[in-house]
């Protein structure tokens, strides 16, 4: 089998083994022993270890492959650098973006109204979290320390130090030069690694999706079912249709074969539920599968994934009109509007928050007067969705890369068209 049919068939081994563990866990199959040790040593133990050991072996990748991968694609640009307008049309695709997503979310909620008879006493205690003032977080984003910022993941702060680097590199002459070939070599070797951590990728997005679906049970889903399948199909009417359109009518490519070329980052998105995650395969695939040139790539790419929040967005839209239906509160036109404003806005002002769905969610519902609580609604269903909106998110990332790279003339149309260009193979 291929990388992605491997992926793909552990994704669904995932689901059914632990639709399987839950069922005998819930079911009163097994003896109350046989669950504690099922659940200590296999869930929580066996495939809980597996995964976590896979996603921090992903996050390992994601600093020192922002910070070599766009020092390369800056000082490569050279004293012709075009980095000004990559990134005003990026920014401004992402942003746009962000705002078609939430509209459609609060247009299909408006028509579905799946929070009509909600019973409120579903509703959980919930602790919202502070978000930091626009002026804290616009500060935030340029660092003091670059090695402190690599030390806490800030990737904001380290796309700014990495900017900054690489365009000193292309000005630095004879110099620069010997920098730039230092660089480029260690971003192979990163490359490499990323191959090689595609290739344990099967076993450990089984473990991740098995011990996920063996604690939530089906019976979630169902108490909430018109809020979870309304989110699912703006998800998917977004990924599938904003995406597409916006896709062919820029680059006039085929909008199947951007997809297939996909399929490896998305399974992988979908099971670690991380942008940033996900980001070192991401990075790799919009190169060597898409044909994306990396001065565009490495920094449409890492920003995306900390900036680009098309699949939140649409969370956001949903939950605002299902709490404000489950409340029986009415928003109004001018209400819609502030909520598209405050969440697109937001889709930059929060990014470097923990839990950042959570915490948008939090300044849209406050902006509109709603009440915070009704998060407690949702909550339950939210690491289910927040699997597939970040296989949105990362639809997102590399379209708008895809684009940018085309209107620059830096992309590889030969590489595009290629069904097996970048395609991993087994050693």
């Amino acid at each position: 089998m291929s990388l992605t049919q491997r992926i793909v068939t552990a994704m669904l081994l995932g689901l059914l083994m632990g639709a399987l563990l839950n069922f005998l866990s819930n079911g009163n199959v097994l003896s109350a022993g046989a669950i504690a040790w099922l659940d200590l040593y296999l869930v929580n133990g066996l495939f809980d270890t597996i995964g976590q050991i896979f996603v921090r072996s992903l996050k390992l990748l994601v600093v020192p492959l922002v910070f070599v991968s766009l020092i390369c694609g800056v000082s490569a640009l050279g004293n012709n650098s075009r980095m000004g307008a990559v990134a005003g049309k990026t920014v401004a695709l992402y942003m746009t973006t962000t705002a078609i997503a939430i509209a459609l979310a609060i247009v299909v909620a408006v028509l579905v109204r799946p929070g009509v008879g909600i019973d409120l006493a579903l509703a959980t205690d919930f602790v919202a979290k502070e978000a930091p003032p626009l002026k804290t977080t616009i500060i935030n984003i340029f660092p003091s320390n670059p090695v402190q910022s690599m030390a806490q993941g800030s990737i904001l702060q380290v796309i700014v130090f990495s900017l900054l680097m690489g365009f000193a590199i292309s000005k630095s002459g004879e110099q620069g030069q010997r920098v730039s070939g230092f660089f480029n070599d260690v971003n192979e070797v990163i490359m490499k690694m990323v191959m090689i951590l595609m290739k344990l990728a099967p076993y450990g997005i089984f473990c991740l999706l098995a011990k996920l679906f063996a604690g939530v049970g089906i019976g979630m889903i169902l108490s909430l079912a018109k809020y979870f399948f309304t989110v699912l199909f703006v998800l998917f009417l977004h990924s599938l249709g904003v995406y597409s359109l916006i896709f062919k009518a820029f680059t006039g490519l085929s909008v199947r074969l951007f997809l297939s070329k996909m399929r490896s980052a998305l399974t992988l998105a979908f099971s670690t539920a991380s942008s940033g995650a996900t980001m070192p395969v991401t990075l790799r695939t919009v190169e060597k599968r898409l044909g994306v040139n990396n001065s565009v790539a490495s920094f449409t790419v890492p920003l995306g994934a900390t900036i680009n929040m098309d699949g939140t967005a649409i969370m956001q839209g949903v939950a605002t009109v299902f709490i404000a239906q489950a409340y029986n509160i009415g928003l109004g036109l001018d209400g819609y509007l502030t909520v598209v404003l405050t969440a697109t806005l937001a889709s930059i002002g929060t990014a470097a928050v923990p839990g950042v769905g959570l915490v948008m969610l939090v300044m849209v519902l406050n902006q509109v007067g709603l009440p915070v609580e009704g998060i407690g609604l949702i909550i339950g269903v939210d690491r289910l969705l927040d699997m597939t909106r970040t296989a949105t998110n990362v639809t997102g990332d590399a379209m708008v890369t895809t684009v940018v790279a085309n209107s620059e003339d830096l992309l590889d149309k030969d590489v595009f068209n290629d069904p097996e260009a970048g395609v991993i193979r087994e050693v």
